[in-house]
């Protein structure tokens, strides 16, 4: 593990150089004592797949005190079980109709749709990390007979709630956005409302299951097709 300077009031803590369960445990495990330890002298936390970025307020701290209880945190981390963290599960509609790339990626892997389907929705993942937009959470690790690399050109329209693969990470993209993954189904779940408390369901260090629904049930519990281009 290595701390550096990440700007004028923020610091970075580096804690493994690869994706990989124990790592992220250690991301949430510093997390958790530091929003302690620095109640009140902390602007934000953001968390990675193997580091974190420690963004300070200048008027209650200064960059000494903050790396002093950084090493006093990382000497208290433990080798924390991968399985902490909540266990959320979304609801996902699996179909050609929902998921425009599901029957290419599954004649690519060899495998039935139904196969790909119950492949996906038996894993348990992991959030790693929050980024690219508000609410898109990269899950790992896909099992790899339904890995698949990111579309060649990708598309200028994904509708909110895409449940999608790119290699070995799978996401459902919380608004309509340009996107270049493997489309396989909808949620109709909403990873960020910003009138939502909180405005997120899920958080980094949760784990996450996808339990398949029928087409009548996901419009039921709000669903939309939406538009893909």
């Amino acid at each position: 593990m290595r701390v550096e300077i990440a700007g004028e009031n923020a610091l970075i803590i580096y804690f493994g150089e690869k994706t990989d369960p124990r790592v992220s445990s250690q991301v949430q495990q510093a997390v958790t004592i530091l929003e302690t330890e620095l109640s009140g002298k902390l602007i934000d936390m953001v968390p990675s797949y193997a580091s974190l970025l420690v963004i300070y307020d200048q008027l209650a701290t200064d960059h000494l005190e903050i790396r002093s209880c950084i090493r006093k945190v990382l000497s208290q981390l433990g080798e924390s079980d991968s399985s902490e963290g909540n266990l959320v599960i979304l609801p996902a509609y699996y179909s050609p109709e929902s998921g425009p790339d599901l029957e290419a990626l599954a004649q690519r892997a060899d495998l039935s749709i139904e196969e790909v389907i119950k492949i996906h929705s038996e894993m348990e993942y992991r959030v790693y990390a929050i980024g690219f937009a508000p609410g898109f959470a990269y899950l790992g690790e896909v099992d790899e007979r339904i890995a698949a690399p990111r579309l060649s050109t990708p598309r200028t329209r994904v509708p909110r709630g895409a449940i999608a693969i790119a290699d070995r990470q799978t996401a459902v993209y919380p608004a309509v956005s340009p996107g270049g993954w493997n489309l396989i189904g909808l949620c109709p779940t909403r990873m960020f409302d910003p009138k939502a408390e909180p405005t997120m369901p899920v958080q980094v260090g949760d784990r996450i299951r996808f339990n398949p629904i029928s087409r009548d049930e996901f419009f039921a519990q709000g669903g939309e097709l939406g538009e893909i281009r």
